[in-house]
Formats: C-alpha cells, sequence, structure tokens
C-alpha cells in the first residue's frame, strides 16, 4: 500500500505521526511510504534517516496527499488540506470531530474513511491510542499550570508544594481516567493538595488505594464542584466521553467563586472543553483571562514535547498502521474490533454515534 506521512501544519505541532523506524517495518514488509520534507524535524529526526529506512521523500502536502492511499497523521486536517482529501484516501489521526462541525462535514462531503485514534476502542474500553498522549498531557497540565500560577506568567504567585510553615496549593483535578490519573500522580509529587472528581465509584476506590495521601477522591456532582473551587488554586479538566462533545462542569458563573489569579487547565479542549469559557488557545499565546482567572487551553499540549510525543505515538499506533496497510481499512476492521470502533466516517456516512448525537447528525451503522 501507499502510505503518506505529511508534515504537520497546525500552529506549534512539532509531532510527525512516523518515526524513522517506524517507516522501516512498513517498507520492510513491501509498502511504500511517502514522507513530506522535513516531516520529522520538529521531532528530531533528518530526512536522511527517512530515507535510510526506505521512505520516499516529497516536497509537498499536495504531493503526499496525492501519490497516498492511507494518510497518517497527529492532528486532524485544517481547511487547506480539505481540498486534497478524497474518497480514494484513508485518514488516520486524533479527529476530534465532535468539536467541529466544519472538520465533520468536510470530511463526509470528501467520501474518505476517517478513523481516529481517540475512538480505537478494546473490549474493556480502553483506548490504546488515545492513551499515551492523555498520560502526556495529563502531567504537562500540572507542569504548564504550575507555571502560570507564577505571578510573572500572570497566577497568584503560588508554590504547588508550599514550604515548610506555608500551606501546599489546592488542585482539583475534574476526571480520574488516565489524564487525571496522571496529573494527580505529577501534583501530588509535588507536595500539592490534590482532590480529584469522577462519577465512577468503582475508579475512586481504585485510586484512593493506590494514591498517597495528599490525594483526596470525591463523588463529581454539581455541588461538590462548586465547594472545591472557592479553595482550587489550579483546576484540571480532565473529562472524557469517546467521540462525544465533553459536559460543561464549570459554567462561566461558577468562575466568581475563584480567588483572582486562579489557573484552568482544560486538557479536554479538543472535545469542546468541560469549561464553559474555554476556547482552544496555542503554544504561542496559550492562555487567556476571564473574570480575573487565567485560562490554558492549548489543543495539543503534546506537540510541545515531540520527541517524546512522537516515539510514544508510534508505539501505539504502528501495529493498526500495519494491519490497515496489509489488509486494507474493510478487512482489516472485519478482524480488529477496536479498529473497528474508531472509523467515525466513511463514504459520506457517520458510523460513530457518539458523533453523530453530538453534532445532531444522521448516523448508520458500520454493519
Amino acid at each position: 500500500m501507499k502510505i503518506g506521512i505529511p508534515k504537520e501544519i497546525k500552529s506549534n505541532e512539532y509531532r510527525v505521526s512516523m518515526t524513522p523506524a517506524g517507516v522501516y517495518e512498513l517498507t520492510r514488509l513491501g509498502h511504500e511510504v511517502f514522507v513530506q520534507h522535513q516531516a520529522g524535524i520538529g521531532s528530531g529526526y533528518n530526512d536522511d534517516e527517512y530515507l535510510n529506512n526506505g521512505a520516499t521523500m516529497l516536497q509537498t502536502l499536495e504531493e503526499v496527499y496525492a501519490k497516498s492511499e492511507l494518510i497518517v497523521k497527529v492532528k486532524e486536517p485544517l481547511p487547506q488540506e480539505y481540498l486534497l482529501i478524497n474518497a480514494s484516501h484513508t485518514i488516520f489521526t486524533y479527529f476530534h470531530f465532535a468539536s467541529s462541525m466544519q472538520l465533520t462535514k468536510a470530511m463526509i462531503d470528501s467520501g474518505a474513511v476517517c478513523i481516529a485514534y481517540e475512538t480505537v476502542a478494546k473490549p474493556d474500553k480502553s483506548l490504546p491510542l488515545l492513551t499515551p498522549m492523555s498520560e502526556i498531557a495529563g502531567r504537562m497540565s500540572i507542569q504548564e499550570g504550575a507555571k502560570y500560577l507564577e505571578k510573572p506568567m500572570g497566577g497568584r504567585g503560588v508554590l504547588l508544594g508550599g514550604v515548610p510553615g506555608v500551606p501546599p496549593a489546592n488542585v482539583v483535578i475534574l476526571g480520574a481516567g488516565v489524564v487525571g490519573t496522571q496529573a494527580a500522580k505529577m501534583a501530588a509529587g509535588l507536595g500539592a493538595h490534590v482532590t480529584i472528581f469522577d462519577i465512577n465509584l468503582d475508579r475512586l476506590r481504585q485510586l484512593d488505594d493506590i494514591m498517597p495521601k495528599n490525594v483526596t477522591t470525591i463523588y463529581s456532582n454539581f455541588i461538590n464542584i462548586k465547594e472545591s473551587l472557592f479553595s482550587a488554586d489550579l483546576v484540571i479538566g480532565a473529562v472524557l466521553i469517546p467521540g462525544a462533545k465533553a459536559p460543561i462542569l464549570i459554567s462561566r458563573e461558577m468562575l466568581k467563586l475563584m480567588k483572582p489569579g486562579s489557573v484552568l487547565v482544560d486538557v479536554a479542549v479538543d472535545q469542546g472543553g468541560c469549561i464553559e469559557t474555554c476556547k482552544p488557545t496555542t503554544h504561542d499565546n496559550p492562555t487567556f483571562e476571564i473574570n480575573g482567572i487565567l485560562h490554558y487551553c492549548v489543543a495539543n499540549m503534546p506537540g510541545a514535547v515531540p520527541n517524546t510525543s512522537t516515539l510514544a505515538l508510534t508505539n501505539a499506533t504502528l501495529p493498526f498502521v500495519i494491519q490497515l496497510a496489509n489488509q486494507g481499512w474493510k478487512k482489516a476492521i472485519s478482524t480488529n474490533q477496536p479498529l473497528k470502533a474508531g472509523v467515525n466516517i466513511a463514504n459520506g456516512n457517520i458510523h460513530h454515534r457518539y458523533l453523530a448525537d453530538s453534532l445532531n447528525l444522521a448516523f448508520v451503522s458500520l454493519d
């Protein structure tokens, strides 16, 4: 199969969808891999490394799309890519369709097969292709939150761990999935007082057993979240409903409960955000202030650590890419149920129910 690895064009997106080692595994199996010039440079991989592992180097984005059947990306296609995508393509990437009607309609109109990393799901409901980036984003959320709590960055001037004689910061985490758990580990390790919310009591019991004593688990409901905001210095939004828009857990009105200079980091921004005042930002301009509360809502947080992210992503996606390349998408999904769950759009139809419901569009069963 002809496989394309384009250079990412989203603002400050330095990741690439495949390492040279991944390219070698594909070319070893007889596939032709087209890599765009300098696609890997942001992650620390030069063109020669791809060429030495069997890739064919192309100069432009247009060439990569024109020559490839399977396009493997990191982030969703942007408007300048829409017209390059057609019914001959299978696109494998993070789409996060529920947060963008424009993207969804463009991919429906293209006729392409769109397989979203974030909805590839195992029988136990774990998300093998979202997990590595969620682990990174969860850890980064505390790293970035701690930075923006500093006074020169616009925050309250609070050190997460405090010092002897001075209490630590209060960190509130909404969601106890992969992002929330990793955020809690990082914040607890720095000495903060951490409160983590979720509606899954079994998950809260697990975390209560394994987390250190400075982590408190609380059942998530409106009153409990509201009460936590009075003392919160840093709030992490870590809610995910795979394929669907994130629910709003903090309203604009609730910001008035928070201390001026507190920080909100909404990791759920890719799925529309779980904080009403959230809007996507970039690494160039990551924050904005509303009612004295600093918002950090970068939609591609792992893009800031591209070497780590690219390695972690390729480790997770390569087995699926190999199966798609060896068998084609129809045969691959017939034997791989997790991959089948990743099919959001194909041949002009939406095949993911949560996506269809989120955007009030028609759902067609893949079966």
